[in-house]
Formats: structure tokens, C-alpha cells, sequence
């Protein structure tokens, strides 16, 4: 075999060992996505800022190319819910922010679609309610608030958010476990923490509840008692008690997830999880925790779909408890 030859049979081998490897490598990752998240609620709510600030890092942290927010509000969400499931059937580049205000309304709105017509994608975040009074409210302590609840359920006026939401459910499971009688709880929602401070301060309701950041500055001026925290442990650096620590076996915590659309392939759910996953795991996404005092509660796509199952059945029973739902 001349030199020629011979050069002209390695360059065809190594050409076949060049295409085997070609075909066995990896494949690479895929472009950045361009993304839309639909936020079904108003502009300046919880699920309006998690969309924002899901928006800001997946672009700064390269998780997506572009992520436009469109804001579908009504009904604690279910209004965005239906349009979402109507309209982004298929979609692989579409997502819907969305919690346990939504499981609620679902059900209390009577809603002809429910959530297990969605693709669970992750659970985001958690934060922990706290329910307050006015400063000279005669209930000094939770103790005296689950007294009255139990001697007269209905004198016992709560303020708190939309019907079925986390406020209305955390009423709920307060005034049950309190030995009160759930049916006869008096609840009534406003549409902005605001309105129900106004209405604890004018002394025409007797309890408040929302998330801690939504009557921080007011606790800390000392109009408004915070007598007890959701959460299963307290927060950090933060001195207000749990209610299982002061005997109320019960526990609530106002999580936000995030879902895509009905139909799509596994493909797209694992580039959408992906995606997730890179943002919630990046330093701009710990920034946007620590500045919102949001708590992390980050569970990955199957995880959130079991615990999604799991919490509608209990929201189910805790809103039949107190007859809003059937």
C-alpha cells in the first residue's frame, strides 16, 4: 500500500469513527425559550409579583430568552384559569402562576375547570400567615381569641382576602380546631390587605389575617397585636408564637406554584422544569426571596403534582367544614 492509499484509508476511518461519535454525543441544549406567563390575578398581587420576578431572573439568569407576564384577574384566579386551559392546550411555551387561593376558588366559584387539567411544573414559594388584632382589641392573646371563637362563632369577625383563599381557609381551620362552630364562621373578604386594616382599625372586625409582610409596618407601630404565625416553626428573628405552640393543632402555609398547560409533551415539561429549575436555583432568585420575604419551597416537577393532589383534598375537607364547598 502506497502513502497515498494508505492516507486516504485513515481519513475514511477516522471520518466513520468522527460520524459513530457524532451520533452517540449528547444532544445539546436547547435555545433559551421564549416564554409567556399568564398571572391570574391584577397587577401588584402575589401572583402578579411572582410572575414579575420569575420574569426578571429566567432572562438574567439565562433560563429564557424573553418572558412576557399578561395579567388575566377574577373569581381568586379561576377566570385566568379557564383561559389558560382553553387557550394554551398544547402550548410548550406557555405557564400560569397559580396556589392555594386557586384550589379554593375552584371550588367555591363553582369553576367548570379544575386544575387537574393542568401540567404541574413547581412549587415556588411559602409564606406564612399571621393573624392579628387591633392594638386595643380585648383579645390579648390567641387563647382569648379561640375562647370567644368558641363561645360565640359567628360574634367573632375576621377580615382577610378573597372567598376560599388561604386567609378564608386558615379562618376556617382556626375557628375548627378552636371547638367553634365552623358553620356559623363570620368571614369577610377584602380585596387588599388595606381594606381590612381599615376595618380592624375602625374596630368593625375583630381579627385580621394575611401574610406577615402585609401588616409588618403596622405591628411594628403598634396598632395592630400579631397573635400567632401559620407556620409550623416561627420565622427568623420575628417574636410572634406558632398556633401549635399555643395549642391549635393547626398549620397553613400560602404556598405559589407554577403550572403549563394541558397536552403538552414530555419534552416540553422537561424543558419548562429545566428552566424552572435553573432560575430557582440561581443567586438572582435568592435575591428576590430575601428582598419579598418569601420562604423557598421549592419542589421539583412530580413532587409539586403529588403535593398538588394532596393539599386539594385538604383544602376540599376544610372548605366543606365550613360549608363552601360540597
Amino acid at each position: 500500500m502506497n502513502n497515498t492509499t494508505r492516507w486516504l484509508s485513515l481519513a475514511a476511518r477516522s471520518f466513520a469513527f468522527g460520524t459513530v461519535l457524532a451520533s452517540t454525543a449528547p444532544v445539546m441544549a436547547q435555545e433559551p425559550l421564549e416564554l409567556k406567563i399568564l398571572a391570574p390575578a391584577a397587577p401588584g398581587g402575589g401572583w402578579d409579583a411572582a410572575s414579575r420576578s420569575l420574569q426578571q431572573v429566567m432572562v438574567s439568569a439565562g433560563a429564557a430568552k424573553s418572558v412576557q407576564v399578561i395579567n388575566v384577574p377574577g373569581a381568586g384566579g379561576t377566570v385566568g384559569l379557564a383561559q389558560f386551559v382553553n387557550g394554551a392546550k398544547g402550548d410548550g411555551k406557555q405557564m400560569m402562576t397559580m396556589g392555594i387561593t386557586m384550589l379554593g376558588a375552584v371550588l367555591t366559584n363553582k369553576s367548570p375547570v379544575s386544575l387537574d387539567s393542568v401540567t404541574p411544573i413547581a412549587r415556588l414559594t411559602a409564606d406564612p400567615l399571621v393573624i392579628v388584632v387591633p392594638a386595643n382589641s380585648p383579645h390579648k392573646t390567641l387563647k382569648d381569641l379561640a375562647a370567644a371563637i368558641k363561645a360565640d362563632t359567628a360574634k367573632v369577625v375576621w377580615a382577610g382576602g378573597s372567598a376560599g383563599g388561604a386567609d378564608h381557609i386558615l379562618a376556617g381551620l382556626v375557628a375548627k380546631t378552636a371547638g367553634g362552630d365552623v358553620r356559623k364562621l363570620n368571614y369577610v373578604p377584602f380585596s387588599g390587605g388595606g381594606e381590612a386594616l381599615a376595618e380592624m382599625l375602625g374596630g368593625r372586625v375583630t381579627a385580621g389575617i394575611s401574610g406577615y409582610n402585609e401588616f409588618e409596618s403596622m405591628i411594628k407601630a403598634g396598632k395592630l397585636r400579631a397573635l400567632a404565625i401559620s407556620s409550623d416553626q416561627r420565622m427568623a428573628g420575628i417574636n410572634v408564637p406558632t398556633l401549635k405552640e399555643q395549642g391549635l393543632d393547626a398549620e397553613l402555609v400560602n404556598w405559589r406554584g407554577i403550572v403549563a398547560a394541558p397536552g403538552i409533551t414530555a419534552q416540553q415539561r422537561a424543558a419548562l422544569s429545566a428552566a424552572i429549575d435553573k432560575t430557582v436555583k440561581s443567586p438572582e432568585w435568592a435575591k428576590i426571596l430575601k428582598a419579598r420575604g418569601w420562604d423557598s419551597a421549592y419542589l421539583p416537577s412530580d413532587q409539586f403534582a403529588a403535593f398538588m393532589k394532596a393539599d386539594q383534598a385538604r383544602v376540599k375537607d376544610i372548605l366543606v367544614s365550613i360549608g363552601l364547598a360540597k
